[in-house]
């Protein structure tokens, strides 16, 4: 069954605006995307024409400002956005236009100056100019008050010195936003700031693109900063207010990866289905196996509740209430079942679930990644428990 053959989602939240988007991304999948995105995987990035053809169609400014060129919708609008691209089954396509939209360019959104945003956006929107978000470090993720980069204040300029690793976007990207201290005797929650870098900037480098088990069509990086220049009028926000803005922004990262997980998971269910309606073994197409159906039966119901908790945590953050909770629930809750859904479809699909050459297998590893970036389950489980 193609996707545009299936039931539509139903949900009380959504309206026929989010819908409407919907629809129109998963044409664009279907036609612009998965007839190319396995070349995409050999090669290790999405192509740049692609983006900016997603830029065109107005996928990339979905919750932005309508003067730099956006639409001005909500989070729900982003879990839409999110979930139809993991239905694409190429975990490295979505998560690179995510990182551009929903986790690095906000942070100009969020705290930058009106010069910045008109210098910036408009080219971000257009998918002109491709973003990072530089947070983690070899020794700080989630822990983001243990970020040792630092940047000191020379006259009209900040000195970056440091190294970030595992950053998504970071071999092809336009500009970073990266997370240093600029006060490296305050407290570690008072001390870090936002800086955008823009490439090609003395000092900066990519020192390495990194190899990784999946998300191959994403390049991901290990940056470093030596000596680098910045010009004081490229700080984020406030000084000083850095951990804050990364926290306020990880609720729609985690959000987004949520409702990624649930595509993927969705889409892994969809191609099994079609899988056990027509292989046939021991007389009998797989679909007539009890075992097989009741467990497909059982995700079925598990996705729908993750997928309505997305929309719900979404909603929750479009009226402006505060959703840490739920949001950390989204992100444990999903980024754990999806993984559960791979191994199950993998294994329903046989000896051909193994073959480097199927949609799952594919699908299967990307997932891996759903329960360690953004914030890893463990620590999604204790903001739960602060919480109860």
């Amino acid at each position: 069954m193609t996707d545009a053959a299936r039931p539509p989602i139903r949900s009380a939240y959504l309206r026929e605006e989010h819908e409407m988007l919907r629809a129109q991304l998963r044409r664009f999948v279907e036609s612009e995307v998965k007839p190319h995105a396995a070349a995409w995987e050999e090669a290790g990035h999405v192509p740049r024409a692609v983006l900016r053809r997603m830029g065109e169609l107005g996928f990339l400014g979905i919750r932005y400002p309508e003067e730099y060129g956006g639409s001005a919708m909500d989070a729900l609008a982003s879990a839409v956005f999110a979930e139809e691209l993991g239905r694409s089954t190429f975990g490295g396509f979505a998560i690179t236009a995510l990182v551009h939209t929903d986790m690095a360019s906000v942070h100009i959104l969020n705290g930058g100056t009106p010069a910045q945003k008109a210098r910036y956006l408009p080219d971000i929107v257009a998918g002109r100019l491709i973003t990072a978000v530089a947070v983690t470090e070899p020794d700080a993720g989630s822990d983001v008050k243990g970020i040792r980069t630092g940047a000191r204040r020379e006259g009209d300029h900040y000195i970056l010195n440091g190294a970030k690793l595992f950053i998504t976007n970071g071999v092809h990207a336009d500009l970073y936003c990266v997370a240093a201290r600029t006060d490296p005797r305050g407290a570690p929650s008072q001390g870090l700031s936002m800086i955008l870098l823009e490439k090609g900037t003395p000092g900066f480098r990519v020192s390495r693109a990194l190899d990784k088990h999946g998300w191959r069509s994403s390049d991901t990086a290990e940056l470093a900063f030596e000596e680098c220049r910045v010009p004081a009028e490229n700080l984020l926000g406030e000084e000083g207010r850095g951990f804050y803005a990364i926290m306020r922004n990880f609720q729609n990262e985690r959000i987004v990866l949520g409702a990624m997980a649930m595509g993927e998971a969705q889409a892994a269910l969809d191609l099994t289905l079609d899988w056990v309606r027509t292989r046939r073994a021991f007389g009998a197409v797989l679909w007539e196996k009890q075992a097989l159906r009741l467990k497909l039966a059982e995700l079925a119901a598990r996705i729908e509740a993750g997928r309505q908790l997305v929309y719900h945590a979404a909603w929750l953050d479009a009226q402006g209430f505060d959703a840490v909770k739920e949001v950390s629930m989204v992100k444990a809750y999903c980024g754990e079942l999806v993984q559960e859904v791979m191994t199950h479809c993998l294994r329903f699909h046989g000896g051909m679930g193994y073959m480097r050459e199927s949609a799952i297998e594919r699908m299967a590893r990307d997932a891996r990644v759903q329960s360690i970036g953004g914030g890893a389950t463990e620590v999604m489980l204790e903001e739960i428990a602060k919480r109860l």
